[in-house]
């Protein structure tokens, strides 16, 4: 999955951001906002994970996520 994609479509993606990691606030994904490194850092403090752990939950996303992207609404 390209990044790119998941940022400029954060909006739709939000959601399932949440589904993922729960412990992760609103508020912490308006300032995420789609940036993949801000994403990785909020994961890795909220959760008490190494970085190593972040980018293969953060890789594992991506992979489920080119089988099921999200609905994007009209």
């Amino acid at each position: 999955m390209n990044w790119n994609i998941i940022e400029g479509n954060w909006k739709q993606y939000k959601g399932m951001i949440k589904a993922r990691w729960g412990k992760l606030t609103d508020d912490h994904l308006d300032v995420i906002a789609g940036k993949r490194d801000q994403l990785a850092g909020k994961i890795q403090e909220t959760y008490g994970l190494t970085q190593e752990e972040v980018e293969e939950e953060i890789k594992s996303f991506e992979e489920r996520d080119k089988d099921d992207p999200p609905k994007h609404s009209s």
